[in-house]
């Protein structure tokens, strides 16, 4: 296997490659990544002298330069992992998520339908997806693969563009293909823009923490390694043109997330003076805002066998110990917005 990791400088990308490298079935894995404010090197620092990895700075906007790179290392599977994925930026500047998530996207399905012609089997693309696609659940019920797409913003809006083109490109050219949805993903790297990470810097700042709206938004989180591991199976086994959702059967709000890291930051921090709830402050609702995800993963667990290793506890407490114990690499990646 030559294995594509594209946007693997980023959060979920940087896990995934750590995790997969010891892999034996990995012949070379390449790491195609445009290095945006999101994806930096020093995420993947203690793998970048493996012999079987290679780091290629390309942006999938260039569509000659991911033909080069498919063509040049002999790819035979690929990662999608690479997407412009934070909601709030797409609503000011969705310009980027356009070109990045559906273009990209678009460059990419091309530059393999092309490597891949009249080749032997044995090849796949893996589109990472989201769950943001399927738009927002009441009280009750879960997203499934059979879920209509009904996204909201113009983050998931790319996103499901991107999915339909995937779909289409195995119906109509036959390209090997699957596709994963996932819930809301938390753990190590992740840039800090994203909820967690926002939390736990206010926190150790003593400023206001910000909740949107009423706090009770509903997200069903995984752990980053449990998607990981969801991914590798499905890269193996899943089936040609069959769609995966992924979830951790974890829906909590958003206020009750915010309330256990403050509780978290004021047992692992004593220093700073307990009492961290009371920096909980609401603010006006984004536009757009979806009440509530939830996922179904009965079908990747009955097919393949995955499962969520982590608790919420438990992934969440490391993820807290994590960004205390790496203050320098968070002011690292927040001075390249």
């Amino acid at each position: 296997m030559n294995l594509l990791v594209t946007g693997g400088a980023g959060f979920i990308g940087s896990n995934l490659i750590r995790r997969l490298l010891p892999q034996p079935a990995i012949s070379r894995l390449v790491n195609l990544d445009c290095l945006t404010y999101a994806g930096h090197s020093e995420n993947l620092a203690d793998v970048a002298g493996d012999p079987r990895y290679a780091f290629e700075k390309v942006d999938l906007r260039d569509k000659q330069a991911v033909v080069d790179v498919v063509r040049a290392h002999s790819i035979t599977h690929v990662l999608h992992l690479a997407a412009e994925s934070h909601v709030d930026r797409s609503i000011t500047g969705p310009g980027d998520f356009i070109h990045t998530n559906i273009v990209g996207t678009f460059h990419l399905l091309e530059a393999c339908r092309d490597a891949w012609a009249g080749q032997p089997g044995g090849r796949r693309f893996h589109h990472v997806s989201t769950d943001e696609v399927f738009g927002s659940l009441g009280p009750t019920g879960h997203f499934t693969e059979l879920t209509p797409y009904a996204p909201n913003s113009p983050y998931s809006a790319s996103k499901a563009s991107s999915d339909l083109l995937v779909r289409a490109y195995h119906h109509t050219y036959g390209l090997p293909v699957v596709i994963t949805n996932c819930s809301n993903n938390y753990g190590p790297y992740q840039f800090p823009e994203k909820l967690i990470p926002v939390v736990i810097q206010s926190l150790l700042a003593r400023r206001p923490i910000p909740v949107y709206g009423d706090g009770m938004n509903v997200r069903d989180w995984l752990f980053v390694t449990d998607h990981v591991d969801a991914l590798w199976e499905v890269l193996r086994r899943g089936v040609d043109g069959e769609t995966y959702c992924i979830g951790g059967n974890n829906e909590w709000p958003n206020l009750r997330i915010v309330e256990r890291m403050c509780d978290l930051v004021d047992e692992f921090r004593p220093e700073l003076g307990g009492g961290s709830r009371r920096l909980i402050t609401f603010v006006k609702d984004r536009p757009g805002h979806d009440r509530r995800y939830a996922i179904d993963a009965s079908k990747i667990t009955s097919t393949l066998g995955w499962s969520p290793a982590h608790s919420f506890e438990s992934g969440l407490r490391e993820t807290v110990r994590w960004y205390l114990e790496h203050q320098d690499w968070v002011k690292a990646v927040s001075g390249r917005r």
